[in-house]
């Protein structure tokens, strides 16, 4: 059955939507993402901390899912999961990788390209401790993506791993870490509904960045 009449009927880029100049952008693209962020913080976007990560393995499939975004720093943008996990493992295989941030209720995009590398396990320690009992209960479970007989299974494993942390307050999943991206391209994207949408983006080279505008 088609839905092509459902999908045309909805709206897109319903308005206010924010400006953006893009002559008065900062020359290092991570000092405007966190303005944006701000911003979408400030105006009450919804979990403006979560991002989709795109990968693809060995076999060049591309995959994608939504994760949280841990900090930006002078490296890039960090995500933290477990190595064994199947993006932990598609990134062993091939360091590529992309972010995209999309902020429905500003009509905003950021979309950030480049290598994704495992951090020290020290700070992956420190980042596993600080979370929730349950999220690192979670963790400890393991297992992610692995087919699962039931949620009966699931249950018990994660009663295990609550008494776990229970028991230990300072038990660490052995797997779990803290990746960069470290950026070689990132694209800021403003909507507007009359389809002048803003686009810049900024390319790395050797001696810093460069911007350019796109054509929407």
């Amino acid at each position: 059955m088609s839905i092509r009449h459902l999908l045309r009927g909805l709206p897109v880029l319903a308005g206010p939507l924010p400006s953006f100049d893009a002559g008065d952008a900062p020359d290092d693209p991570r000092e405007l993402f966190v303005t944006w962020l701000t911003e979408a913080v400030e105006a009450g976007v919804r979990e403006p901390h979560v991002v989709t990560l795109a990968t693809a393995g060995a076999d060049g499939r591309p995959d994608t899912r939504v994760l949280m975004l841990k900090e930006l720093d002078d490296r890039g943008w960090l995500f933290a999961t477990g190595a064994s996990s199947a993006k932990g493992r598609q990134l062993a295989e091939n360091p590529w990788g992309a972010l995209n941030f999309h902020w429905r209720e500003q009509g905003r995009q950021i979309r950030v390209r480049g290598t994704a590398t495992p951090l020290d396990a020290q700070l992956g320690a420190a980042d596993f401790l600080s979370r929730p009992d349950i999220s690192r209960a979670a963790s400890l479970a393991g297992r992610q993506s692995a087919v699962l007989a039931g949620p009966e299974e699931l249950e018990r494993a994660l009663a295990a791993a609550e008494q776990r942390v229970r028991d230990d307050p300072g038990v660490i999943a052995e797997d779990y870490t803290v990746y960069v991206v470290a950026p070689v391209s990132v694209e800021f994207w403003q909507g507007d509904a009359d389809r002048r949408h803003v686009r810049l983006h900024y390319r790395r080279e050797s001696d810093g960045w460069i911007k350019e505008r796109l054509w929407p």
